[in-house]
């Protein structure tokens, strides 16, 4: 840095140092967290498609079992019959400053939808599947978009780590360095300079003639 060596600048770049270690120690803080919190989503995204596969495989075999044993014609007549509303709310929350969404699945249902009498028990058990599966879709809506955003917020964070830890800091410790060692050096100077200075008075002191009536230096 092209900073003149004087103590003003030094204590103003004491400082900055100071304040720039401060937000290193921050910054990895929060790197941390944020990562931390990355992985424990990313579990649970793992956890959640398997769920969700597992449930729309449930609900498509229990589809396919209520066609065979009832027929395409009527499984489409009970599907028309049900009557289910999908409320989708969408809040958020925010963690280490990342906003991140919470999805919020409803179902306003109307029943009886068609009569039990004649009807595949599969066609119940594929409604509460899929509608399981629907929330959990929402769900893991969620933990990638989350994902997404702190993914982001962890690499910017990491390049602000970085550039603190091995630019700034380095420059400033560097540059702190640098005129702590001139000053030194001026202070060394000056002292030899006032030593000189002092060394020429008593010389020339000593050298000046005495006036009239002085016997000795001492008198002088």
């Amino acid at each position: 840095m092209n900073v003149a060596p004087t103590k003003t600048n030094l204590l103003k770049l004491r400082d900055d140092l100071r304040f720039a270690r401060q937000g290193y120690d921050l910054l990895d803080q929060k790197r941390r967290i944020l990562i931390l919190e990355l992985l424990n989503l990313v579990d649970h995204c793992i956890d959640f498609q398997t769920r969700i596969d597992e449930k729309l495989a449930r609900a498509f075999s229990d589809l396919e079992n209520a066609l065979l044993q009832m027929g395409r014609l009527k499984v489409h007549n009970l599907a028309a019959a049900i009557n289910i509303d999908t409320n989708i709310a969408i809040s958020h929350r925010r963690v280490m400053g990342v906003t991140l969404p919470v999805v919020h699945t409803e179902f306003s249902e109307h029943p009886p939808y068609f009569s039990p009498q004649g009807t595949s028990f599969h066609i119940d058990g594929a409604l509460v599947s899929f509608k399981e599966a629907l929330t959990m879709m929402g769900r893991l809506a969620e933990l990638k978009i989350s994902v997404l955003r702190l993914a982001n917020e962890v690499h910017r964070t990491i390049r602000k780590v970085n550039a603190l830890e091995r630019i700034a800091i380095p420059d400033l410790s560097d540059t702190v360095k640098y005129i702590e060692g001139r000053l030194e050096e001026n202070e060394r100077d000056m002292v030899i300079l006032m030593k000189k200075v002092k060394q020429r008075l008593e010389t020339k002191r000593q050298r000046r003639p005495l006036p009239e009536g002085a016997t000795n230096a001492a008198d002088y």
